[in-house]
């Protein structure tokens, strides 16, 4: 039980220390470091989505031959419908833009800036939630490490993540602690969204195929919608790239070596 709390909350404190990192750089996040850190964590969600989540979910099924990716392929697409839906219902405002997305809205700038990063923490915190939930079921192909590095992997890209959403922040004349407050805040959703799924886990011994999938699915939308445009507009894309190689690889030992 222990080990399931620290592991619901690890996500958190990367975000948290990385929030922190508004008391530390006086001046805006420089161009080159935003692109890396975004092609970082684009490369940690893919490779987890990957390894950690369609994998597992395949193997859950292989005695059903070719029918076995039926399950992976079905979660991936509700997946990436919820966060399609959930961006298109919620009013929120990506960083670098100045055109709301969503419902029209009164919502302050910093209110939808937050409510935007924490529509992208959302995945995040389903799919430790799910490994976990997995680790605890004898059907899955999930180990308790392998839950672990899921875990440690989505923290140490929410580290950039935190500074990347602080840093702006700041940038909109908050204060540091402000700054630091709603970054932090914006984890919050992860351990939440973990700990609802792992609660459900005894309902959720028949489709934990689909939803390791689904969450793979959500964080791939993310991806793909926000973080490699964002990492790749403008100059220096290269360095989103090479971001991404070693945000995947990262994770891919880190899936391999503890699980």
């Amino acid at each position: 039980m222990a080990i399931l709390a620290i592991g619901l909350l690890i996500p958190l404190l990367g975000t948290m220390l990385g929030s922190a990192f508004v008391f530390f750089m006086k001046d805006e996040m420089s161009n080159r470091l935003q692109k890396t850190l975004l092609g970082f964590a684009s490369g940690v969600m893919v490779a987890a989505s990957v390894w950690s989540l369609l994998i597992p979910a395949m193997e859950m099924e292989e005695g059903n031959g070719a029918w076995s990716v039926v399950p992976a392929s079905v979660g991936f697409l509700l997946g990436i419908s919820f966060l399609l839906l959930i961006d298109e219902l919620t009013p929120h405002l990506h960083l670098g833009t100045e055109r709301p997305e969503g419902p029209r809205s009164r919502l302050s700038r910093t209110a939808m800036l937050a409510l935007a990063v924490t529509i992208h923490n959302l995945p995040e915190g389903m799919a430790v939630g799910v490994v976990f939930a997995g680790a605890t079921q004898n059907t899955a192909n999930i180990t308790l490490a392998s839950a672990v590095a899921v875990s440690l992997g989505i923290a140490i890209q929410n580290i950039p993540e935190g500074a990347i959403i602080s840093m702006p922040m700041r940038a909109e004349g908050n204060s540091k602690w402000r700054s630091f407050l709603i970054g932090s805040l914006s984890g919050v959703v992860e351990p939440i969204g973990g700990l609802s799924i792992v609660l459900l886990a005894s309902l959720m011994t028949p489709i934990l195929p689909y939803m390791l999938a689904f969450a793979a699915g959500a964080m791939f939308y993310v991806v793909v919608e926000e973080l490699i445009p964002e990492a790749s507009e403008r100059t220096h894309s290269n360095l989103s790239t090479i971001g991404f190689s070693i945000g995947f690889v990262l994770m891919m030992v880190l899936d391999v070596v503890m699980g």
